[in-house]
């Protein structure tokens, strides 16, 4: 993780900035001000001295001493921190100075070291002021305080006898004292370098002083509580943050370690709660096991109870009429000399055995169909002739209940991956169902076409027959469920017909408004892979 990320390291950065912008600051502030002092101080001791040496001459220029002047002022420019005495005429003629060279010239009134009396086309003032100062460079390269004292023609000046000066006359000379300040601004430097380095080491030292508080105050307790947090994530609620303040951060620690305990504890009770949950529901689930397979036991044996019931109906009124005809045919075979109308009787009675035997056959074919015992040879087969084979088989009922029949089948041929057998069965349950529905004669509609995609075949058979109540629509694909009255049908028939459509993988549906009609869809994949692996899914099966 970058350092840059941390709080610690941000408040850090904060607290430099603060310092270094504050110190640089204040560092300034005390320089310059300590500077105006120290020159303060020394202009005011310039100003003494250049009084003192005013004072000092004053009696011998009253007496006009001339060498007692100039003997006091060399004997005071001989000083140690002054650079020169000189005395200047109203003209600007050096009368007198401390350097010899300068004795009898005349000042550039535009010099720097003029320019705080001087101006261009300005002559020196005459105000009450004692002394004057200013600062300038030598020609050697170092700076010099000036103070440049007036001598003005005092009452005592211009009423001695020795003096021709005129009353009016304000200002008899100028005392120039120059002071060095190579010293002054060399403990100058010395103190802004003393003063920045003191400023810089106070910086360094504060800064890191916060350095180390903000590492051990806040970056360390937040770290631990970001290792606390992600404990917390990943589940391991029993870890505790040691808590070593009693301030904020250690408030927001104490409340991480009772959040932590609180969590623990919510998560060992619903532990309880789960395990305890799993053992009821596993328990349950046993009871609700055992119940379901009783109820299964039970259903199964209802089903086979109703189912035998079933049967025996069925097969119990042909094989009646199979046995009370057979009997018939004994005694009139026993009495022997049958004439031609008893031979005609006899065979008609043989066809009622036959018929009544393919009856029962039919019924055990159903039972075969519905357990999906009885699996035939899947293959492609052209859908047209099984739908007309179906119809040929059916003619005779069409005929009997006055049924007309409609076909509506595409030019081409229409293959599919099917048994035809079963097929063929199936529609033919349809077809009957529909020439029941029709007592008094109706229409029959079979019709068949490529559905869009070419991936399925679609059938219908259609009746405008008394259709279906809509409560029962839901029921007529189960087993044994039949509308048919007085014990006519076995509820079977559908039930073969669902078997059979689903074994191929398809999907049949019904559409019936009671009074006007019933429609069965079935739809068929084309695919073979499709109806193939539904057949050798129900092949596993059974």
């Amino acid at each position: 993780m970058q350092i840059t990320k941390y709080l610690a390291f941000k408040l850090f950065i904060i607290v430099l900035l603060v310092m270094l912008v504050s110190t640089a600051i204040f560092t300034t502030v005390m320089v310059n001000w300590h500077s105006e002092k120290y020159l303060a101080t020394t202009t005011d001791w310039a100003l003494r001295t250049s009084d003192l040496i005013k004072r000092s001459t004053h009696y011998s220029m009253l007496e006009n001493r001339r060498e007692d002047i100039y003997r006091t002022i060399n004997t005071l420019g001989s000083e140690p921190g002054i650079e020169a005495i000189r005395i200047y005429n109203k003209k600007g003629e050096v009368t007198f100075s401390t350097v010899d060279t300068e004795v009898g010239k005349y000042l550039n009134m535009n010099a720097e070291a003029c320019n705080v009396c001087h101006r261009p086309g300005k002559a020196l003032p005459t105000n009450s002021s004692t002394a004057l100062t200013r600062i300038f460079y030598t020609s050697r390269g170092y700076r010099v305080l000036g103070v440049i004292t007036p001598i003005r023609n005092e009452p005592s000046c211009y009423n001695a006898p020795c003096h021709e000066h005129p009353v009016n006359q304000t200002v008899l000379g100028v005392l120039d004292v120059m002071l060095p300040l190579k010293a002054f601004d060399a403990s100058l430097v010395q103190l802004r370098q003393s003063t920045y380095v003191g400023g810089a080491l106070m910086v360094l030292s504060v800064t890191l002083f916060a350095g180390i508080f903000l590492w051990v105050m806040v970056n360390i307790p937040v770290r631990r509580l970001i290792r606390g947090t992600q404990e917390i994530t990943k589940g391991n609620l029993d870890y505790r943050i040691n808590v070593h303040s009693s301030d904020e951060i250690g408030d927001l620690a104490n409340s991480f370690n009772t959040m932590s305990e609180e969590l623990g504890r919510a998560r060992n009770e619903l532990t309880e709660w789960a395990q305890t949950l799993e053992e009821r529901v596993e328990q349950k689930t046993d009871e609700l096991r055992r119940a379901l397979s009783n109820m299964v036991q039970m259903e199964k044996m209802a089903s086979l109870g109703k189912l035998a019931a079933s049967v025996a109906h069925e097969l119990n009124n042909p094989l009646a009429g199979i046995l009370a005809y057979a009997k018939l045919l004994k005694k009139k075979m026993m009495k022997g000399n049958i004439s031609a109308e008893g031979s005609r009787e006899i065979e008609g009675e043989l066809a009622m055995i036959a018929d009544e035997s393919t009856r029962c056959g039919n019924i055990v074919n159903n039972l075969l169909l519905f357990s999906r015992q009885k699996v035939g040879e899947f293959q492609h087969q052209n859908m047209a002739p099984i739908i007309e084979q179906s119809l040929k088989l059916i003619a005779h009922h069409l005929a009997m209940n006055n049924v007309k029949c409609e076909v509506d089948m595409p030019d081409n041929p229409v293959e599919a991956f099917c048994d035809p057998q079963q097929i063929e069965q199936a529609l033919i349950a349809l077809e009957i169902n529909a020439i029941e529905a029709m007592p008094e004669g109706g229409n029959l509609k079979i019709s068949m076409r490529l559905l869009e995609g070419e991936k399925e075949v679609e059938m219908k058979v259609s009746d405008n027959g008394i259709g279906i109540n809509e409560e029962d629509l839901d029921h007529i694909f189960e087993p044994f469920f039949t509308t048919k009255k007085d014990g006519k049908g076995t509820g079977l028939g559908l039930a073969v017909v669902h078997g059979i459509v689903e074994r191929h993988n398809g999907k049949i549906e019904v559409k019936s408004v009671l009074n006007r009609g019933t429609t069965f869809i079935i739809r068929l994949p084309l695919n073979p892979g499709d109806a193939g692996a539904a057949m050798l899914s129900h092949t596993q099966k059974n």
